[in-house]
């Protein structure tokens, strides 16, 4: 019975130990707007004149709808239309 309780014991702390160490939950990295980048109603939430929300961009890559993109990204996406921007496009 000792070596059970002894082997339950370990096992108990082994546990605590690995959860006491592990990395904290992931933590989602900064995002930005990101203008002229989604494709046809595929933009995040209100694409400036005409839409409402998201999903309602009638263009590919139309300049005044945004997508969320991780930070430090956006101005390097290329498109057929240019790169993105940080900014709306005309």
């Amino acid at each position: 019975m000792t070596k059970t309780h002894a082997t339950l014991a370990a096992t108990l702390a082994l546990a605590i130990a690995a959860t006491a160490t592990s990395a904290p939950a992931a933590e989602k990295p900064p995002m930005e707007k990101c203008y002229g980048v989604s494709l046809a109603g595929k933009n995040d939430c209100k694409a400036g004149a005409g839409t409402s929300c998201a999903g309602t961009s009638k263009v590919n890559y139309q300049g005044n709808a945004w997508k969320l993109v991780k930070a430090g990204t956006c101005t390097s996406i290329k498109t057929s239309k240019g790169n993105g921007s940080l900014t709306p496009k005309a």
